[in-house]
């Protein structure tokens, strides 16, 4: 069996890389290797259980299932010889000022451990406490730590995948691929003009999905959503077992081993394809994140990130089969959740194409649940 990847994110690389390992199957992956992708400038926070989309059920089990399967991913790819990119676990703190906030936010993440145990043990901690853990913290926060999240560095597993996919005789290739079809079915794909046949196609070209499927008929209701990032340095500190850090809004904290503290992001839509670092975005950024962290006010401003997350209207991803024209699925909308949800996801559209039981219903995710 003939299988191209149209995308090399960290969903595209997932999906040709689990393939890949599957007996019998000839893989392709192509990308255009546009500038602004989501996985590079995503944060790589593996935390579901807290989120502000928790309520959502479809999107809640697609993400928790994400966090789960990271355990099984890392054992693979260290059979693949790859152990270096970026994968750990060192907890989060959930952080407010308010205490009944707290309260609730304890007992819902105690809630959420009976069914999803990769939560680690929960602690409530004092201001004190979590300056112990992350020593920038404002003084005026109180927190619920989560010793079972954990951080990725989004560039470095995507490498680790290509490697690996690599190793299983996956063809990667740059270039801008064209869909082609034939009697109403996809049969292959245009690379730099060149006819490559394939039995299936997956297109997982996150934002720049619809004009790659516009050609051929397809309507995918994505759209890029700028997000900037933030990348501070603390010279001479070691930051690496520090956790994540999340306020109740839509910004976070986490650091690296280098010394590196990333806070971000924002979540701009209608800009486009715009790629363009704004003092509006990055003034957004650094003031949450001092007025969390005010300790990170003499850090040195080290790096800024752009990136389009694919964002679709329920913020519900796209997991599927294209009904016409035949032979092509898509995968993609994961939005801010790409790095929690890539590698799953990825795998489900590969397990999907090889006709195996994927053990989740994918109904929620239909791509052609706004056409009805």
């Amino acid at each position: 069996m003939k299988v191209i990847v149209v995308g090399g994110g960290i969903v595209g690389m997932s999906a040709a890389y689990h393939l890949a390992r599957e007996e019998g199957v000839e893989v392709t992956l192509i990308d255009q290797k546009h500038k602004g992708q989501a996985t590079v400038a995503g944060a790589g926070i593996v935390c579901p259980w807290i989120s502000e989309q928790k309520d959502n059920q479809a999107w809640y089990e697609l993400a928790c299932g994400g966090a789960r399967y990271y355990e099984t991913l890392v054992k693979r790819l260290e059979e693949d010889g790859e152990d270096e990119w970026g994968f750990k676990r060192v907890g989060a703190l959930a952080v407010s000022e308010d205490e009944t906030e707290l309260d609730n936010l304890e007992k819902s993440t105690r809630d959420a451990k009976r069914t999803s145990p990769e939560v680690g043990d929960i602690t409530r901690l004092t201001n004190e406490a979590a300056k112990g853990f992350f020593p920038p913290l404002s003084d005026r926060l109180g927190a619920v730590h989560l010793s079972g999240a954990a951080r990725i560095d989004g560039g470095r597993l995507k490498d680790a995948l290509e490697r690996a996919a690599i190793k299983h005789q996956a063809d990667i290739r740059q270039g801008e691929a064209r869909l082609a079809s034939e009697g109403g079915q996809v049969n292959g794909v245009y690379i730099e003009g060149a006819f490559h046949p394939a039995d299936h196609v997956i297109v997982a070209a996150g934002a720049w999905a619809p004009e790659l499927l516009a050609p051929i008929g397809v309507t995918l209701p994505i759209e890029p959503q700028r997000g900037q990032i933030v990348h501070l340095q603390m010279p001479k500190t070691d930051t690496s077992d520090w956790p994540m850090i999340l306020p109740r809004t839509s910004y976070y904290m986490l650091a690296f081993d280098d010394s590196r503290v990333v806070a971000g992001a924002s979540r701009e839509n209608g800009t486009g394809f715009d790629y363009r670092q704004t003092a509006g975005g990055i003034q957004e950024v650094l003031e949450s994140a001092l007025s969390v962290a005010p300790g990170l006010a003499q850090s040195t401003l080290h790096e800024t990130r752009v990136g389009f997350r694919p964002v679709g209207p329920d913020n519900l991803p796209f997991i599927g089969r294209i009904e016409a024209p035949g032979g092509l699925s898509v995968v993609n909308g994961l939005g801010p959740s790409g790095l929690t949800m890539g590698p799953y996801t990825g795998k489900l559209i590969s397990d999907l194409t090889l006709g195996k039981d994927m053990g989740i219903d994918l109904s929620p995710y239909d791509p052609h649940r706004f056409d009805k």
